[in-house]
């Protein structure tokens, strides 16, 4: 019993030892994972096109909105004018 410990323990302490923190394979593969500074500007460049582009879309937008209510209150006739209109005729 006490053979087949040593024998696990010594198993055990071989498997470990194997294993290092200095895995430069690992490090590489994260590095490698990672976007340079250029990439990074570039793709912040992208997103701030990207969002004036939208802006400018949505301000486009508003600005035909507010043209068709414009023109939509110009068509309306007030009431109060038809029914001095009105009374004229009385």
């Amino acid at each position: 019993m006490k053979k087949l410990a040593f024998v696990m323990i010594g198993a055990a302490a071989s498997g470990l030892g194997a294993c290092s923190g200095n895995n430069q394979d690992a490090v590489q593969n994260a590095e490698l994972n990672q976007p340079n500074a250029d990439q990074l500007n570039e793709l912040s460049n992208q997103a701030a096109m990207d969002a004036n582009a939208e802006a400018a879309a949505l301000a486009n937008q508003q600005k035909l909105l507010d043209e068709e209510n414009a023109a939509a209150r110009a068509n309306v006739v007030n009431p109060k004018e038809a029914d001095e209109q009105n009374v004229s005729g009385m």
